[in-house]
């Protein structure tokens, strides 16, 4: 084999070395930032089950309000009507009481 070929072969193969250290820096650049983006979602994966768990809870709690409510404002209105027929009653009665006099 000639000097210049074996020149040619040698300087080859530095090429593709420093071709392959190019990728290898590529590739533990890309490893960090997968490892930093599989953290990143840890823990918002986690945040997440518990902004669920809280959404839940306060769905529940704001049934609960609105069930209480509907309770009381049906009570209430039963309440006033009954109030409402006591008071014509005790018109009625008082009518009734002052035209027997």
């Amino acid at each position: 084999m000639s000097t210049m070929s074996s020149f040619k072969i040698n300087h080859c193969i530095e090429e593709l070395r420093e071709k392959r250290d190019e990728i290898k820096k590529i590739l533990q650049v890309e490893e960090e930032e997968k490892a930093n983006i599989q953290k990143d979602l840890v823990v918002l994966t986690k945040r997440l089950a518990e902004i669920d768990d809280s959404l839940s809870r306060k769905y529940a709690y704001t049934n609960e309000y609105d069930k209480t409510i509907h309770e009381v404002e049906a009570a209430y209105s039963k309440i006033l009507e009954s109030s409402q027929a006591l008071l014509h009653v005790l018109k009625s009665e008082t009518m009734s009481i002052s035209n027997k006099r």
